[in-house]
């Protein structure tokens, strides 16, 4: 098994809103935010090339929506899903498995891009087979007040009518090194792969953990649905995490790729970051 890094670009976000009920002196303090109190966040996918797959965990926030929509959230960076691919030598036309954690705009927006002419909404990845499960797709393409705007119908319902979806059965083993935990506090059924690398476990943390600012229990984001039981789920597996000695991958930390963790008197903490490359 080789994994890569699929670096997709920047964008911002409100600290408060990324932060919650945290005050803006305690969180500033790892995530320094601009003068419009915007903190930058990645957009980083990790790619699985096992046996004859070649498996893409989320794939950014896409490029087919509006200048408008766009100007929203700040896109910066010189990095690209296809321009991150390349780099590793690889197209789109190539990625067997596309696995989507969940259906939010920053982690599938990449799904469905545009044909030449703009005329028609097809397939990224015209190759692969599309993951999700049943009960956040229904989550997600009949969605409440408070998530709409993040459930955008033009990155998910065109992936249906390809005939290229497929859903998973539930937890456990999916593919040869990488099995499925489901968490729902910051929406449902969210999904989280483990993946078996060099004697190490590597998690895809999503949005269960999106940056190491976050691993204080209470600092707990906005955008959840359900933040107490977001908490539980941080308090069960960071526990787990420091036990077993987990590799803890980022996808929106700004800087650090990879993170350990480890128990310490105020309760689990940082330990170490690195890059994959370095396993």
């Amino acid at each position: 098994m080789k994994l890569h890094t699929i670096e997709t670009g920047f964008f911002k976000l409100d600290g408060g809103a990324m932060f919650g009920v945290v005050p803006k002196t305690l969180w500033s303090r790892t995530n320094v935010p601009d003068n419009n109190n915007l903190c930058t966040w990645a957009m980083r996918c990790l790619l699985v090339e096992e046996g004859n797959k070649l498996i893409l965990i989320d794939n950014g926030i896409g490029n087919k929506q509006s200048e408008k929509f766009f100007s929203n959230y700040h896109l910066h960076g010189e990095d690209s899903l296809e321009k991150s691919l390349n780099k590793k030598g690889f197209t789109k036309s190539d990625i067997t498995d596309m696995f989507l954690t969940h259906l939010h705009f920053d982690h599938c927006g990449g799904s469905i891009e545009y044909n030449e002419d703009r005329t028609k909404m097809l397939p990224a990845f015209k190759n692969a087979v599309y993951w999700s499960n049943a009960e956040h797709w229904e989550w997600a393409t009949k969605p409440n007040p408070r998530e709409k705007a993040s459930f955008l119908s033009e990155n998910i319902l065109p992936i249906k009518e390809s005939g290229q979806l497929q859903f998973v059965a539930g937890e456990g083993d999916l593919f040869t090194g990488l099995s499925i935990m489901y968490a729902r506090g910051h929406t449902d059924a969210m999904m989280i792969p483990h993946i078996q690398y060099k004697q190490k476990m590597i998690v895809y943390m999503a949005d269960l953990l999106p940056s190491t600012g976050h691993i204080p229990l209470p600092y707990v984001m906005g955008y959840d649905t359900r933040p107490l039981i977001t908490m539980d789920e941080k308090l069960k597996f960071l526990n787990t995490a420091a036990d077993k000695e987990y590799i803890l991958f980022l996808e929106h930390d700004p800087i650090n790729e990879c993170c350990t963790v480890q128990h310490t008197e105020k309760g689990v903490r940082l330990k170490e970051v690195f890059a994959i490359s370095e396993i």
